[in-house]
């Protein structure tokens, strides 16, 4: 587990300095989700490093909430689908690694266009539909805010995958209770996202620390078991935006804001340096 805590802290300096470097992108829920995103690559999907597009054979996951692309190229970087060297192209003209995931430019990891809000869910679902139609006993995963769930097409997709006992699906959602514009209660508030799922018919699984490696690694092993049993899974996990960086943390501001040169430089020594920067 010290390895993978490395792995964290790591990928924590690489959002931070990624998001400095051109004074733009999302550092507040990358930071939030770096443990999950270290535990899965790192621990649970049963993934190929040759990446190809179709990804057959192997389980496959899908970033809703593309605006956290910087924790999400870190670890793809990390895993080795592309050089860690190329994240100071991060949000640069002609850069594969835009603000938002894109696929045109062909960045290994990357199989959807992703941060139009809501389309997450449709588009893991329908390859869950094609694992099953190949028939490949693969697991596809996603993530999303849950802000995010404020647009309507989540919970038409909610409502069909049940339905169709889309059972080969893991999604998890981002529950920090923030968003852009501040707390979800301000905003549009959620109420009870675990009696949601239920009554749509999904199996729900609560992790109560998200930011916690131990609980993040027990809870989707858990989830796996539980899949291919006839029905959908959904993570609910709690984390903190921000997570790792005292200042960040407690509040929705950092959502889209990079820290400045002297923010930076307290934030990096938040997290000293362990596998080393690019």
């Amino acid at each position: 587990m010290s390895d993978l805590k490395n792995i964290v802290v790591q990928v924590r300096r690489d959002i931070l300095r990624m998001v400095n470097d051109v004074n733009s992108g999302h550092p507040g829920g990358s930071l939030g989700c770096a443990e999950f995103m270290v535990t899965l690559y790192f621990k649970v999907m049963k993934r190929n490093n040759d990446f190809t597009m179709d990804g057959k054979n192997e389980d496959l996951f899908f970033l809703s909430n593309g605006h956290i692309s910087p924790v999400f190229y870190s670890v793809l970087s990390r895993c080795g689908y592309f050089p860690v060297d190329e994240l100071k192209t991060f949000r640069k003209i002609g850069s594969r690694l835009q603000g938002h995931p894109a696929t045109h430019e062909g960045l290994p990891g990357i199989r959807i266009a992703s941060g139009s809000l809501g389309q997450g869910f449709s588009v893991a679902i329908g390859s869950a539909i094609t694992k099953k139609l190949n028939g490949e006993n693969n697991i596809v995963y996603s993530l999303h805010g849950d802000g995010e769930l404020q647009e309507g097409q989540n919970w038409e997709a909610i409502m069909y995958a049940s339905a169709n006992k889309i059972d080969n699906i893991i999604c998890t959602i981002d529950n920090n209770n923030r968003q852009i514009d501040g707390d979800l209660k301000d905003v549009l508030d959620m109420g009870n996202l675990q009696l949601k799922f239920e009554a749509f018919g999904w199996i729900v699984l609560l992790i109560e620390n998200g930011n916690d490696l131990f609980e993040l690694e027990k809870k989707l092993v858990e989830a796996k078991n539980l899949c291919f049993k006839g029905k959908p899974i959904v993570l609910i996990m709690k984390t903190e935006m921000g997570n790792g960086v005292d200042f960040m943390m407690g509040t929705h501001k950092w959502h889209g804001v990079a820290p400045n040169d002297e923010e930076l430089k307290i934030a990096l020594d938040q997290n000293p340096e362990s596998l080393g920067d690019y």
